[in-house]
């Protein structure tokens, strides 16, 4: 019981060393700020540009917003494990684990793995159509599942 007592303060005096140590060297690394290097202007005045005298009125300038993939192409991008724009069986076959478990109808965990393999193999097939081996954007898209309509309201 000595021996667990001892070794629990020598543990407790250790990581407080530590975090002294630590909080000693984070406070060393700050830099300081000069009066020369201050972003504020010295003589109190804001720096405004030229020949602009309602700058202070108007809202500072927006960046560019990024622009928006559409649902198809994050659906690709999902499977193209290595940016190549083009969808290999392996990178297809990798990320259908949640298919798998959709194939197992009465969901005892019977279907083997080449079942499944076939099925998405098929699929594959199926939507490669040059027979190249590959996908391309437009080939995948042919693959999305189908969205079902909403229920209407029964209120």
């Amino acid at each position: 019981m000595g021996r667990f007592v001892a070794g629990a303060v020598v543990c407790l005096l250790l990581v407080s060393g530590g975090m002294f140590w630590w909080q000693e060297k984070a406070g060393s690394e700050r830099p300081a700020v000069s009066v020369a290097q201050s972003p504020v202007p010295v003589s109190g005045e804001p720096d405004l540009p030229e020949g602009d005298d309602d700058a202070m009125g108007d809202a500072p300038p927006m960046p560019p917003e990024a622009p928006a993939k559409d649902r198809e192409a994050k659906r690709f991008d999902r499977y193209d494990r290595n940016r190549d724009n083009a969808i290999t069986r392996s990178e297809m076959m990798s990320s259908r684990t949640a298919a798998f478990r959709k194939l197992d109808q009465d969901g005892n965990n019977l279907l083997s793995f080449e079942e499944w393999a076939v099925a998405t193999s098929d699929k594959f097939a199926g939507a490669d159509a040059d027979g190249d081996g590959k996908l391309t954007r437009a080939e995948f898209a042919t693959t999305a599942p189908k969205s079902k309509p909403k229920p209407k309201c029964k209120c």
